[in-house]
């Protein structure tokens, strides 16, 4: 404190009394005590704003899950409406016909990636819920990298207005989550 400039100022420099270094340690405690309590009270802020925002998230999840198994019903009925109109009057083989709607469907199906998804919610709520020592920071940007990964890939799996729209929604929130992590130890 005393290397700091301007920390004391006077017209003359004068020698402190002996009792003036206890009384600096004192106000030098209270001021931490201060910040300490400041950063808790900020902290408890800003964990009630990210529980705010993944529950959000957690919303827009819900709604795909029960999006994404009607997408894939509709899907394949339009792939048997196109290949009706595509092959008027010949035989269709059924069973191929089958394979390549089992393809379809196993290549847009969000499950693994909502599973995941969600995997990564609760690791997130479980570093804020128990901060380590060394700081939480550098984890939740890790799961906030992880969790736009998923959300990436459900919106191009996804190939529905319905599914993208919830998608565009879980990256808004993922960014006012990343601009607050950005802040935290």
């Amino acid at each position: 404190m005393l290397r700091l400039p301007d920390v004391f100022a006077g017209a003359a420099r004068e020698e402190l009394p002996a009792e003036a270094g206890a009384e600096l340690v004192a106000i030098v405690d209270r001021a931490v005590d201060a910040l300490l309590a400041m950063r808790t009270d900020e902290g408890a802020r800003l964990a009630v704003y990210l529980e705010e925002r993944l529950r959000v998230i957690e919303v827009a999840l819900d709604r795909i899950a029960v999006r994404a198994p009607e997408r894939v019903t509709e899907q394949r009925d339009r792939l048997r409406q196109a290949v009706r109109e595509l092959t008027e009057g010949l035989a269709v083989d059924e069973h191929r016909l089958a394979q390549e709607i089992a393809l379809l469907a196993d290549r847009i199906d969000l499950a693994e990636e909502l599973s995941r998804f969600r995997g990564h919610i609760t690791a997130f709520r479980t570093a804020i819920g128990a901060p380590q020592p060394d700081g939480v920071g550098k984890r939740l940007g890790f799961l906030l990298q992880e969790m736009l990964r998923e959300a990436n890939t459900t919106g191009s799996k996804g190939n529905d207005g319905a599914i993208v729209a919830d998608v565009l929604q879980v990256k808004e929130e993922l960014e006012r989550i990343r601009e607050q992590v950005e802040n935290l130890e």
